[in-house]
C-alpha cells in the first residue's frame, strides 16, 4: 500500500478541512494516507508520495513556498501535488507546464469584466499570476497542481491580510470550498502521481 502524506498550512482551519477530504479520499482509492499540519512534518522519507496544501492571501502562503525550497531535493525523489484554496480567481488561460496536471474547480473561476484587457486585481488573481512563484521553486517531480475555493473569515486574518484582501484582491467573506470537485480531484490523485 502506498503512502502518502497530506500536508498544509491553515489560518482558520479552511485548508486543514480540505487537507483531510483529500487524505480521507486517498484511503478510499486504496493508499494509507494522513494529514499532517506542515510544521508538524520531520522525515518524508516514509512516503511514497507527498500533497501539499496552503491558502493564498498574498500570493500562495510564504510557509509552503519556503517548504518547496528547503525540502526541494527530496520532494525531488518522490510525486509531488499541490494544492492551493482562495477567494478570488479570473478565468484566464493556464500556464503551459508539460506533465502538470492542472485542475480548477469551475464553479470558482469567474469571467473577467473584459477579457480582452484585465484589471489590475483580475490579473493579480489569475491563475498564471499564482503559479508562477511557486513554478520557480517546485521540483521536477510536480505531477500536479489543484486551486479550489477557500472560506473566508476576515477576522481571523491579520490587518494588513484582511486590507490587501478587500482592497487588491476584492474577495468578499463566505464560503466558497466545492466539496464534491475536491474530492473528485483526491480521487484522481494516485492516477496522477502514477501510483495506481
Amino acid at each position: 500500500m502506498k503512502k502518502v502524506l497530506v500536508s498544509y498550512i491553515t489560518h482558520s482551519g479552511t485548508t486543514r478541512d480540505v487537507a483531510e477530504a483529500v487524505a480521507e479520499e486517498l484511503g478510499k482509492a486504496g493508499c494509507e494516507a494522513e494529514a499532517v499540519q506542515l510544521d508538524q512534518v520531520k522525515d518524508l522519507s516514509a512516503y511514497d508520495a507527498v500533497v501539499l496544501g496552503a491558502p493564498m492571501i498574498i500570493g500562495w502562503h510564504r510557509g509552503a513556498i519556503k517548504y518547496l525550497k528547503k525540502h526541494n531535493a527530496e520532494l525531488q525523489q518522490k510525486p509531488l501535488a499541490l494544492f492551493m484554496t482562495g477567494m478570488s480567481l479570473v478565468d484566464s488561460a493556464k500556464p503551459d507546464l508539460p506533465g502538470v496536471d492542472i485542475h480548477i474547480d469551475k464553479k470558482f473561476s469567474v469571467a473577467p469584466q473584459n477579457s480582452a484587457r484585465l484589471t489590475y486585481k483580475e490579473n493579480f488573481s489569475t491563475i498564471r499570476n499564482y503559479l508562477a512563484p511557486v513554478t520557480k521553486v517546485a521540483p521536477k517531480s510536480l505531477a500536479a497542481v489543484a486551486v479550489f475555493g477557500g472560506r473566508l473569515d476576515m477576522y481571523r486574518l491579520k490587518w494588513y491580510d484582511a486590507l490587501f484582501v478587500m482592497l487588491v484582491v476584492g474577495a468578499k467573506p463566505g464560503e466558497k470550498r466545492n466539496w464534491p470537485d475536491i474530492r473528485a480531484w483526491a480521487a484522481a490523485l494516485p492516477a496522477l502521481l502514477k501510483m495506481a
